[in-house]
């Protein structure tokens, strides 16, 4: 198999893993406020909301370590270990104990950094500046697959109930426990690169592949890489394009789990209220996997570089934000177990709610892709430091979102996302201009990437 070949065939299998993985883990997040609000009736008295703000919490602290671990421990173990976690977070909830349920919150936060520290490493490894846009689509198309599969299953297994039995809840969740190991076993399968630099160059794949027999230089790698993420933090192009990585935050937390929350609050949605939990994940995952297709096969011809794919993705958004604003009733994301009978400005509608779903994957596909691009582009160098502050960033403000969402109404976060979403569309284009120019500088041909 030829090096290009080996390269490609090592993103489909992190994209397939991360897909099966999260075919585990977002099902999870988009069900578990509504698996929890049927449970507070028993013994068990957490809170979905602020499981996912633990999470993304320690996520972002622990992205300041999580380069160190992957230089310390290698990338393929690295990401073995942490699917494992998220194998733990899962099986909680088939016998939920509230220690258990908020205790394994932590763990899998920490280990979310590991592994997408791990996975920006991998993808920019296995990329170079021609590839490095196809590659970013293939993994995210691939990764947000992870949406329609299990949701789903929720959307037959929970077709007309109103009400979440003990029995249905096991069988999702074994059924997602074994999915989600599945994913992390097929970690193994990635293939290690071959050193092809001089040896005075800087080993950027031996970075990835943790290859050094020295406990000691693995040691030496792991505080550079930790002073790298440090020194990174502080530059123009990080701090800039971290506003826009913030948007991706607040918009991951409102997909992911405050919005399928809010349809299932909606008692005029009749008896299908909770399968269409499982119906608007399926469509997110449709958008997600357009997009990320799209702009994956696209990005060769991609004359204009990446700004029209991030203009196309805060249009879609804010069209769906103005559609969920007038579609969905106000206190829709903290209504009580028996939902809510308020309208906001239209009777609230299936077909609109569920088109809305779809512009949400889209819009964040837009986003996440030429995130990935430009990061992996820019910092192909420094990528597990770069990865680890683009997650740091994302993982604080998600935190964030989960937090208030416990108490602020739905219009209160719609506004609080167009007004980021806003500026960081500016500062993402203003990063990108300055890239085009550096590559126009050095007389490469920018229509490439």
């Amino acid at each position: 198999m030829s090096s290009a070949s080996k390269k490609l065939f090592n993103i489909i299998i992190l994209g397939v893993s991360f897909m099966f993985i999260f075919t585990a883990f977002q099902t999870c997040g988009n069900i578990a406020q509504t698996v929890i609000t049927n449970l507070n009736n028993t013994d068990f008295h957490g809170s979905g909301y602020t499981s996912m703000s633990i999470i993304y919490g320690v996520f972002s602290a622990s992205n300041l370590i999580s380069p160190s671990v992957v230089a310390i421990v290698g990338p393929q173990l690295s990401m073995v270990v942490s699917g494992l976690f998220y194998s733990l977070y899962i099986a909680v909830f088939i016998q939920p104990a509230t220690w258990a349920f908020y205790t394994a919150s932590v763990f899998i936060g920490i280990a979310a950094a590991v592994l997408w520290t791990a996975q920006g490493n991998c993808l920019t490894v296995n990329s170079d500046e021609n590839t490095i846009g196809r590659n970013s689509g293939v993994f995210w198309a691939l990764l947000q697959s992870s949406l329609f599969f299990g949701n789903l299953y929720i959307y037959f297994a929970w077709q007309g109930k109103t009400h979440i039995s003990e029995s249905d809840r096991r069988t999702v969740f074994i059924a997602l426990t074994v999915i989600s190991l599945v994913g992390t076993v097929l970690f193994f399968l990635i293939r290690k690169q071959e050193d092809t630099k001089t040896p005075g160059e800087e080993d950027s794949a031996n970075e990835i592949l943790g290859e050094s027999s020295s406990a000691g230089n693995k040691m030496t790698r792991a505080v550079a890489a930790f002073k790298k993420s440090i020194k990174l933090s502080f530059t123009k192009e990080i701090l800039l394009l971290s506003v826009t990585t913030a948007y991706t935050g607040l918009e991951l937390t409102f997909f992911s789990g405050v919005y399928g929350t809010c349809i299932g609050a909606v008692n005029r949605f009749g008896s299908e209220e909770k399968s269409l939990i499982g119906l608007s994940g399926i469509f997110i995952g449709i958008g997600e996997i357009l997009g990320g297709g799209i702009f994956g096969l696209l990005s060769k011809n991609n004359r204009f570089g990446r700004n029209p794919v991030v203009m196309l993705g805060i249009v879609v958004h804010f069209i769906a934000f103005y559609l969920i604003f007038f579609n969905m009733p106000n206190d829709a994301p903290i209504a009580p177990m028996e939902g809510t009978d308020d309208v906001a400005y239209m009777i609230p509608s299936k077909e609109v709610a569920i088109f809305c779903s779809f512009l949400l994957g889209l819009g964040d596909s837009c986003f996440n892709t030429q995130l990935l691009s430009i990061l992996g582009f820019l910092y192909s160098e420094d990528s597990a430091p770069a990865f680890a502050i683009f997650k740091f960033v994302q993982s604080i403000c998600a935190a964030v979102a989960y937090f208030y969402s416990n108490y602020f109404l739905l219009q209160w976060q719609l506004l609080i996302m167009v007004v980021v979403g806003f500026f960081g569309t500016i500062t993402f284009f203003t990063v990108e201009w300055e890239a085009a120019a550096a590559l126009a500088a050095r007389s490469s041909d920018y229509s490439s990437i």
